[in-house]
């Protein structure tokens, strides 16, 4: 792989990196601490939509956005690789 080719493809893996950690950083700090009062208004199981996120929603948030990375990273693998790789090498 060119040069250029490896620095477009790290410039695309710190694009998402960035993006999905800002989404959690906003879903974890935003959610469970910012707006808690604001979402504790609504109600699951007795409990405020604020606490929720803030012990579970987060979490749930983390696994989605883990699954996203490994999908926008697949289709970043397929679009800069340059030849296969042979087994073995």
């Amino acid at each position: 792989m060119s040069r250029d080719r490896r620095h477009a493809y790290w410039r695309t893996n710190l694009r998402y990196l960035t993006v999905l950690l800002f989404i959690w950083f906003a879903v974890s700090f935003g959610c469970g601490i910012l707006f808690v009062e604001q979402l504790d208004q609504i109600r699951i199981g007795g409990f405020g939509l604020g606490f929720w996120f803030a012990q579970q929603g987060s979490i749930y948030c983390f696994v989605l956005l883990i699954l996203a990375y490994v999908w926008l990273m697949n289709r970043a693998d397929k679009k800069f690789e340059s030849r296969k790789q042979e087994p073995g090498v």
